[in-house]
């Protein structure tokens, strides 16, 4: 996420807004536990993968728009 931004202008945001880093961390967390789902390596109900999804989804908006008022 954020690839496409400067990595100094990331860094400098999550070094200075806790609740960025938080959800940065949160969806990188989610990310690699949808990916192992997806690749089989961890088993998921549907209910707790939709879930998930949603969850992740959600921190992507709040962190697009944290960025974008910044």
């Amino acid at each position: 996420m954020f690839e496409n931004h400067q990595k100094s202008e990331v860094d400098a945001l999550l070094k200075s807004s806790t609740e960025f880093r938080s959800l940065y961390q949160r969806h990188q967390e989610l990310d690699s536990k949808l990916r192992d789902a997806d690749l089989g390596v961890l088993p998921m109900d549907d209910t707790t993968l939709h879930s998930l999804k949603k969850e992740k989804l959600r921190a992507k908006d709040r962190l697009v728009h944290i960025w974008d008022h910044r």
